[in-house]
């Protein structure tokens, strides 16, 4: 269960001591896996999406906090394009420093992408962190290894525009870092050039036995994703690879649960165990992945002959496995870690997840989040209005700058939700209210607004692949009543509501139930959120939300 605070809980599965996938629901993509100082966490890509990089804690893999943000106001995101912005952090530990490298990217418009990596470092978690300090610009998803002898060398996939394919990730390179001098040094050297596979991207090295190990992620973050392993016994190679390539994918696979599934981290556990965390998706009617890249755990074991594969030998990503300290071979429930039901949802699956913020505590609840900058009290205050958040308009629901929308994950396939607003439009410009928002080019929005004829009224409008639609359902709202928007949605269908006033028990149908399939693809995941937008630009526009609640509904 989701809490306004973050965290995620699945009692029964920890009772029984077995990890349930995905453990992060909803948009949590590119995850990286790292034990330090006695906790297990996860730090995942944020893209456009800030707070920019969430960390999640656990004591057990079973259980997820929300735990951290990395990345605020040391980023600055501001007329980024879609898909762009936050991609692929690495959290690691040494010398007592947490460091964090990732990827900001600018463009991503064939041939060239504009991708500019950073590190920062802090002693806590928490903070404070440091100023970023820039690394390179070769290619995207940095990795920084820690050598035992105390070298530090970064790692990233490497883009070469020149390529006339698709296919312009042309391996993985890895560079000196010197932590004193805070850049790189030497020379950057060519690790791997990727597998037949191609796309080869997310570049992480363990060392294990004198081996150095390479996992990588490829054929692409969609249906063909994979996890790639080669070995050296010298850092900088030559590296073979793993015969039995490629390591875990559900490429094969079309109507497994788990699809998409690579971009694989490790860390081993008090009690000698490995696991892998990695990014899946789990596909509305088998094709729409409206939650975005998700991430899961498997248990992975070491061969005879020093090569890494998943428990059990097999190459699909599982959707419940042993947790630590369980022994998948003699524990009771051993049956259950090797097979999903046959509608492929797990019996012990999380309950399902609630959120609801009332707007009534000194502060808004951490799951929120906004679209490229931050909210501040300039245009979302809980204190102009006790008991209500007000929002004052920012620019249209496409902007890349000023969008005054605050939103949460969607985190299962059928969901309500519900918000109530306090809201006086004066122009058509003016408009508030419910939104199901994947990007600036595919998104649904109720909206409180003004019409010349009928004044203040409520409408639905929708932008799909870019394509706008104003459907022509109106709904008058009469009075000073508050109104109350609501939605529900199952898979790739979903429809909005509409009430004037908390004594209106009837929810008004605001058009039709539609297909929300198009709020998927691209790096990211559907939303739902609630915003104020003003094209006529009016100084003092806003609108008081009184409450916003999400349930999902297994």
């Amino acid at each position: 269960m989701a809490e306004p605070n973050g965290v995620t809980r699945n009692d029964s599965a920890k009772a029984q001591g077995v990890i349930v996938n995905p453990v992060l629901r909803g948009f949590n993509p590119d995850p990286y896996m790292l034990r330090a100082e006695g906790k297990y966490y996860i730090a995942v890509s944020s893209f456009e999406w800030l707070p920019g990089i969430r960390v999640y804690e656990s004591d057990d893999l079973v259980s997820w906090q929300h735990c951290a943000d990395l990345l605020t106001d040391q980023v600055n995101l501001r007329g980024n394009p879609k898909n762009c912005s936050i991609w692929a952090p690495q959290l690691s530990w040494s010398d007592g420093l947490f460091y964090l490298v990732y990827t900001d990217v600018k463009s991503t418009k064939r041939p060239f992408k504009d991708s500019h990596n950073y590190v920062i470092t802090a002693a806590s978690l928490q903070g404070p962190w440091s100023e970023p300090v820039y690394l390179n610009s070769s290619g995207f998803d940095p990795s920084l290894f820690h050598d035992d002898d105390g070298r530090k060398w970064l790692l990233n996939e490497l883009w070469d525009y020149r390529i006339a394919t698709g296919n312009k990730s042309v391996g993985v390179v890895i560079q000196e870092y010197d932590s004193d001098r805070q850049e790189l040094i030497g020379e950057a050297v060519k690790l791997f050039d990727g597998t037949h596979l191609a796309k080869t991207e997310a570049p992480h090295i363990y060392k294990r036995g004198g081996w150095y190990y390479l996992i990588t992620a490829e054929g692409g973050t969609g249906e063909g994703h994979a996890v790639t392993i080669a070995r050296s016994q010298q850092l900088l190679g030559p590296y073979e690879v793993d015969p039995r390539f490629p390591m875990m994918t559900a490429s094969d696979t079309p109507d497994w649960p788990l699809q998409c599934a690579g971009h694989g981290s490790l860390v081993e556990s008090p009690e000698g165990e490995w696991y892998m965390a990695h990014l899946c998706t789990r596909p509305a009617e088998g094709e729409y992945a409206i939650l975005g890249r998700e991430t899961a755990i498997q248990k992975v074991e070491w061969t005879e002959d020093g090569w890494l594969q998943l428990a059990g030998g097999g190459k699909l990503p599982l959707l419940e496995v042993p947790a630590p300290g369980r022994n998948a071979h003699n524990s009771a429930d051993a049956e259950a870690c090797v097979s999903p039901d046959a509608d492929g949802l797990s019996s012990s699956a999380p309950g399902a997840a609630v959120f609801e913020d009332r707007f009534d505590g000194p502060e808004l609840a951490r799951n929120w989040n906004t679209l490229r900058i931050l909210r501040d009290e300039s245009w979302c205050s809980l204190q102009q209005r006790p008991g209500f958040l007000r929002m004052s308009a920012g620019e249209s629901p496409q902007t890349l700058f000023e969008h005054h929308m605050i939103a949460i994950r969607q985190t299962e396939l059928a969901f309500r939700a519900e918000t109530a607003l306090d809201y006086r439009p004066v122009s058509y410009l003016q408009m508030a209210g419910l939104l199901l928002y994947l990007n600036d080019e595919n998104y649904f929005y109720a909206c409180v607004t003004q019409d010349e004829d009928q004044g203040r009224v409520v409408r639905l409008m929708y932008c799909e692949e870019n394509t706008f639609t104003l459907l022509p359902e109106i709904i008058a709202v009469n009075g000073e009543a508050e109104v109350q928007l609501a939605v529900e949605a199952d898979g790739t269908r979903a429809r909005f509501f509409c009430r004037a006033g908390i004594e209106q028990e009837v929810w008004q149908p605001l058009g039709k139930e539609m297909s929300i399939a198009f709020l998927s693809g691209g790096f990211t995941g559907n939303f739902i959120g609630i915003g104020a937008h003003d094209m006529y630009r009016t100084a003092g526009s806003f609108a008081d939300f009184s409450f916003f609640r999400y349930e999902g509904r297994n």
